[in-house]
């Protein structure tokens, strides 16, 4: 008799093993399906990582041409997602006694010197505070030199630190100078040394020919198209990655406890938080709300309000480290792609929603938090 009921106890674990991610499977199906009819998306891969367990669902095609299905080694551009890796440099030259979050701009870039950057830190730029840098650089700034000349001419519209207007020069000089106190060029340190220290094999600035048949093609206008150049793109927007490698890059971040010193370092000053904007707190890269969030809280921080306006910022005295129960995102896009990642560090939960459409943030906001709510605590 004994015998019989330990083998029917097995017996209902497997099946409840076997249910939990059909469950998951079918939670998935139901929560992206909308949007990609509602926006014709041609492609999507949903990466989640929950308690240690890792699991892939992927829909459609990376070319409508070619008909390739997308996988979770399918290259999608993450646009301004990039900006975590940006800020994870830049919080890896702080932790190797490269640069000072407080120190001043022009500090890490002589041609810089006698400008507004002078009062400018180094933190204002990677919080997007410096004082009113647009959202784009002007269209006629195409070059280096050009750029340089802009940065020189530049006056902030309010002070430092006191207004928060999201930025691709903001926080791309950010990422031009914290590869400047390390003595090499940006993309090279993210692929031969940021990159390879966190496991993250499938990820690249400029996509190498070899790996050009994995590059997904977005979609504009049912036009394939893909990011072209442009200035500190690499640093602001120009990151190419996989929902796979994101998945390991996301285990980083809820445990970094086995990497090297200086990268567990920069992954908690990520996380901390330096400034408050309504439910929003800036960390580096990420943003960071308490969590449980209703789903209007988060659409409105993710709203394109937020980012296209300036807002007053309630600066700490001091960085506010990531305790308790807090959700931490960021969302990313360029003309053909879109793309969402989101961490729980106290649940040992995240995700990543990667596109070949740019299609609206609170749709992405929407299909997390009701894959999320179905993942137990």
């Amino acid at each position: 008799m004994r015998l019989t009921i330990t083998a029917l106890a097995l017996l209902l674990i497997g099946q409840t093993a076997l249910a939990q991610p059909n469950k998951l499977h079918a939670t998935v199906d139901a929560a992206v399906q909308p949007a990609i009819e509602q926006y014709r998306i041609p492609g999507l891969a949903v990466a989640i990582v929950h308690k240690g367990e890792r699991h892939f669902f992927n829909y459609g095609v990376a070319s409508r041409d070619s008909g390739q299905a997308v996988d979770e080694h399918t290259l999608f551009e993450l646009g301004s997602v990039s900006k975590l890796f940006t800020a994870t440099l830049g919080a890896y030259a702080q932790a190797e006694d490269k640069l000072r979050l407080d120190d001043p701009a022009s500090q890490h870039l002589p041609a810089l010197q006698g400008s507004a950057f002078d009062h400018i830190s180094l933190l204002d730029l990677a919080t997007y505070t410096p004082g009113g840098l647009p959202l784009q650089f002007p269209d006629a700034v195409s070059s280096e030199r050009q750029m340089l000349d802009y940065y020189r001419a530049w006056q902030p519209v309010y002070p430092a630190g006191s207004q928060r207007l999201y930025s691709n020069p903001s926080i791309g000089l950010f990422g031009h100078l914290a590869a400047a106190s390390l003595g090499k060029p940006f993309d090279q340190l993210l692929e031969s040394q940021l990159f390879p220290q966190l496991g993250m094999r499938e990820s690249h600035v400029r996509v190498p020919q070899g790996q050009m048949a994995r590059y997904a093609w977005g979609y504009r206008d049912d036009q394939a198209i893909r990011v072209q150049p442009g200035p500190l793109d690499a640093e602001a927007y120009g990151v190419k990655s996989t929902a796979a490698d994101m998945l390991r890059f996301i285990e980083a971040n809820l445990d970094p406890s086995q990497l090297p010193t200086s990268l567990r370092q920069a992954i908690a000053t990520t996380h901390q938080g330096y400034y408050r904007v309504g439910d929003m707190t800036q960390g580096l890269g990420w943003e960071r709300y308490a969590y449980p969030i209703t789903l209007q809280r988060l659409q409105a921080g993710n709203s394109s309000q937020m980012a296209l306006e300036p807002h007053a910022v309630e600066r700490f005295a001091t960085p506010q480290p990531a305790e308790g129960d807090l959700l931490l995102n960021k969302t990313g896009s360029t003309n053909g792609f879109g793309a969402y990642v989101v961490l729980l560090p106290a649940r040992d939960t995240g995700l990543v929603i990667l596109a070949n459409r740019n299609y609206p943030n609170a749709e992405r906001v929407r299909i997390a938090l009701a894959i999320l709510a179905t993942l137990e605590p």
